[in-house]
């Protein structure tokens, strides 16, 4: 229930409607990944996968390949020593995530060569392709509709 001084400040109901929205929207399907969003690149012939993860520690991430996917989990978690009532303000998320992106099965060298490391929030994962792959062009026409 919001305090009394709140609701008649001028800027209290919006506030609240603000408070309102973010609980509205929290678990909305279409939203960017509350965790992980990602950019993957080619560069000196390996696939990067580079992963925000803020605030996660390393022990926390675990990266496994299966089937044709590259999974990454782990969990984001609290500061315990701080009372949820205390808080004027929880933005950021906790708890735990997975993401799953495709790997080009077939064009990865060697599965046991992947690699990765995070460093200031940022995951990378460097997956080394075979040679004649990152060589492969192929152009594609475009059709006058």
């Amino acid at each position: 229930m919001a305090r009394w001084p709140e609701l008649w400040e001028p800027f209290g109901l919006a506030r609240r409607m603000e408070r309102l929205f973010d609980e509205f929207f929290r678990d909305w399907p279409f939203e960017a990944p509350a965790w992980g969003r990602a950019d993957i690149y080619l560069k000196d012939g390996e696939l990067v996968y580079e992963v925000e993860l803020p605030g996660v520690r390393r022990e926390d991430v675990h990266i496994k390949v299966e089937n044709d996917r590259l999974i990454i989990s782990g969990e984001v978690k609290r500061d315990e020593t701080i009372k949820e009532e205390n808080y004027i303000r929880m933005g950021r998320r906790y708890g735990k995530f997975q993401r799953s992106f495709p790997l080009p099965e077939e064009d990865i060298e060697d599965p046991k060569k992947i690699r990765a490391e995070l460093r200031d929030g940022i995951l990378r994962v460097f997956v080394p392709l075979k040679e004649e792959a990152h060589k492969r062009e192929e152009v594609i026409e475009i059709q006058v509709s």
